[in-house]
This record gives C-alpha cells, structure tokens and sequence, in this order.
C-alpha cells in the first residue's frame, strides 16, 4: 500500500500537518487559518509559494487532502502513544538501555548483559520491573490513602471534639452562674432580714428610750420649779418664812427613786453578730443538695440524658453526636459515675420506678467500653439488672432474683476491702443480692437505663451541720 509522508502532507507555512487544507486556483494547498493569515499580513492574496494572485472568493478545501491528513494525524497519536520512551544511553556502549540487573540493581543494555561486567547476571526488562515496583508501590499506596482516610477521620474527630468542648464549657458555665446566683439570691435575702431586724430592734429600744427621756425631762422641769420656790421662800422675811415652813419643806420633799436605764435596753449585738457566718451557713442546708454519686457526662452512651446537676438520666428520642472519646460507652445505653473508689465503704441510693430495663453495680474502669462488653464479674461488672420482667443478678450464668413486687428505690453498698457489693430494696430494707469478690483495682459506680417512660435518678443524703463541744472540767481544790 502506497504510504505518503509527513512531508508530502505537510502546509508550506507552518510546516505541520494540514489541518482544514485549502487549495488556490495555482494548485497549491495550505491550511487555511494559514494563508489567511499570510494574506492579512500581506494585504495581498497572492500564494505563498508561487505569488500568482487568488481570487477574492473563499479558497475550496481540500477534502481529499483533508481525509489523507486526518488519518496521518491520527496515525502519528497512535505512534507516539505506543513508541516505548527511550530511557537513555549506556555511557560504556553507547546502546539504549533497556534491562534491569537484578543482583546489582543497576540498569543496563544489551551489550552489558551479554558482553560486559553483567554478563551471567540475572536480567529484567525495564518494563517487568517497573510493572513489579509499580504493584508493590500500589499497595503502599493503598496503605497511604487508608493512612491519609484515618487522619482525616481523626481529624474530623478533633474538630467535633473541640466544638463539644465549647458547648459544655458554656453549658458548664452557665450551670456555675445559676448555681451561684440562687446562692447570691438566699445570702442577699439573708443579709436583708438580718439588717431590718437589727433597725426593727433599734427603732423599738430607741421608741422606749425617747419616751424615758420624755418622762424624765418633765420631772427635771418639776425639780427645777421646787427649786425655784424653796429659795424664794428662802429668801422672805422671817415672819413669812416660819408661817410657811411646814408646807415649803413638804414641797421640797421628793419621794420618787432615781432614774437608771432598763436592763435590755441596748442592741442585743451578740445575738446578731455572735457566729454570723455559721448561722447563715447552718441555714443554708434548706438550699444545698449533697449526692454521694455523682453521673460523668463524658462516659454517657450518646442515647442517654443527664440533668444539669448530674443526678438523673433518661432516654432520649434522638441519638445525639457526640465525640467518640475513649471513656464513652457505646454498646449499651450506660453511664458511669464520676469517681471510683479503691478503699472504704460506700452507698448510693437510686430511684429506679417504673423503670422496666435497667442494671445497677459498679465496674472496672479498664472494663470494656467499645464493642459489646462482658456483663459478668469476669468481665469486670457487678451488677443486678431487671430484663423482661426478671430480676437477676449478671453471673456466668445470671442468676435469677426471687423478689417481691417491684422495687422503687435500691441502695447499692460498696465494701471494697470486705469484697462485697450488696444491693438492698429501700422500701422494706430487703436483702437483694450480694457479690463477693477480691478488688484488685478501682470501681466506679454503673448505670444502665433503656426505658423511656421514666427517669432514673441518684437520691441526695441528708445534709446536716453538727458542733462538737468540748466542756473542760476542773478538779476542786
């Protein structure tokens, strides 16, 4: 088949391949954007090869050329595409080099490999190693991008850990501002009722004081008139002086005792003053909440609800987002308390209700948390827990509870260093359960709630201020 060269389909202006070829009256072809673009610097249309004038009409294309230069273009792509790329020269033989030497990781040429110092070594082609290295550094590759997706998860984890931090800063703070103000609230209120009995008390002593003025100003008034009258009769003639005697000096005599002040009669200072901070502290127990346990939001399953002060859960309707932090439990709708014990013994009293799914104890802080976790001593859980109806203690197997009606409220008892975790029904103290094991480690109180129709809550201790006196007694002499 009769191929025609680059060359031959080549426009005499630009030196490339017709593209669009047009023909002149002369029998000469040339791209059109080409000699129009000649013509426009020209200002002539004349052919670029032979100068013969063209016509003003438009030049014909070319479509035989045109198809002819069409399938050369598309040829040379399809070469150029193809046409192994020439990686180099050998520097001793001047070849191309086209092998890999597998023992001496070198690339080489032919010659190298047959002739020179690689001869007898085992030889790849360039493209077999690189097809073997591309396959390797695929899945290193692949190794990144998982690498690269994990960041970015983490990434995207610490953004929404650090928005979370800011929402419970703000939740927190505004808590610390309510709590603070109801006490600002009860210690003005407090100083208010002490300062008006303090002007009532000195408005009624002051009322009985003034009126004791009042009473011993008239009889000054009295005394001063007796006086006057003694010495002017004093003062008369003897004759007057003897006649009137007996009834001056029965004037002058003055039978009422001397003025004192009332006992009472000042500001009972002690009695407003005396253990001021202590009284007002002893009269805050009306405002302060003391709970022996305390809910930690941050282990809280992301379906559970926790009430400001931390004493109450329940169910929500919606899961929240919240960061998947390492404390959180996510398996199943439990919270823990926020701080474990490792000595001592402890109580805790918990409302329970109508709850119908719940589970109380304590558990392990290196228990499981992510993934579904062992609910058995082994697993590091001691728990009692109503399921289905049943009441049953979570052994291996659980152990079913014979109990009565339907506990409301159940204390949980802690004995760390006896070993036992005793749980007891407060409606008629009965004895529900008790665990027995040697802690080797610190528990943390655990709850469990999955009903919606009520809360659990964390009942408050009784909160009292108690004074210790200490009376000396002295051995008679």
């Amino acid at each position: 088949m009769f191929r025609f060269s680059e060359e031959d389909l080549s426009c005499p202006v630009c030196c490339d391949i017709f593209r669009e070829p047009v023909v002149l009256p002369c029998s000469h072809s040339f791209c059109k954007e080409c000699v129009k673009t000649y013509w426009g610097v020209q200002d002539s249309r004349i052919c670029p090869v032979c100068r013969v004038q063209a016509p003003e009409s438009e030049p014909l294309v070319n479509l035989i050329l045109k198809n002819l230069c069409q399938s050369a273009i598309e040829e040379r792509d399809l070469m150029e595409s193809t046409e192994p790329e020439l990686i180099g020269l050998c520097s001793q033989h001047n070849r191309e080099i086209s092998l890999v030497c597998l023992e001496d990781c070198k690339l080489v040429c032919h010659v190298c490999h047959t002739y020179g110092e690689h001869r007898g070594h085992e030889c790849c082609s360039i493209q077999e190693v690189e097809l073997e290295l591309k396959e390797k550094l695929k899945g290193a590759l692949d190794n990144l991008h998982k690498k690269l997706m994990k960041f970015q998860e983490a990434k995207h984890s610490c953004d929404t850990t650090i928005l979370h931090i800011q929402s419970q800063a703000k939740s927190v703070i505004l808590h610390i501002k309510k709590e603070f103000r109801s006490i600002r609230d009860f210690l003005y209120e407090e100083e208010e009722g002490r300062i008006s009995a303090v002007r009532k008390e000195e408005q009624m002593k002051k009322g009985i004081m003034e009126q004791k003025a009042e009473e011993i100003s008239r009889e000054i008034e009295s005394l001063v008139c007796k006086i006057r009258e003694t010495e002017a009769e004093m003062e008369s003639d003897k004759l007057s002086f003897l006649e009137n005697y007996e009834a001056t000096m029965k004037r002058a005599e003055y039978s009422l005792p001397d003025s004192e002040l009332l006992p009472g009669a000042l500001i009972d200072v002690a009695g407003h003053l005396g253990n001021l901070k202590f009284r007002v502290w002893e009269k805050m127990q009306s405002l302060v909440d003391f709970t022996p346990v305390i809910l930690d939001p941050n282990t809280a399953n992301s379906w559970l609800a926790l009430s400001e002060d931390l004493t109450c859960m329940w169910v929500r309707d919606e899961q929240q987002l919240l960061p998947d932090n390492p404390e959180r439990n996510e398996s199943y709708q439990c919270v823990l308390g926020s701080a474990g014990f490792s000595a001592g013994t402890h109580s805790w009293d918990v409302m329970v209700g109508d709850s119908t799914l719940w589970a109380l104890g304590v558990t392990y802080n290196t228990a499981t948390r992510k993934g579904k976790p062992d609910l058995s001593p082994e697993g590091g859980l001691w728990t009692i827990a109503l399921y289905d109806g049943v009441y049953t203690a979570q052994t291996t197997p659980s152990t079913p509870l014979a109990i009565e009606g339907q506990p409301k409220e159940i204390r949980v008892h802690l004995n760390w260093e006896e070993g036992e975790v005793t749980f007891t029904d407060l409606t008629d103290n009965a004895h529900l359960y008790t665990f027995k094991h040697t802690f080797t480690e610190r528990v943390f109180p655990y709850f469990a709630h999955g009903c919606i129709s009520g809360p659990l809550y964390l009942q408050p201790s009784e909160v009292s201020v108690v004074v210790e006196s200490h009376e000396q007694c002295e051995d008679a002499i």
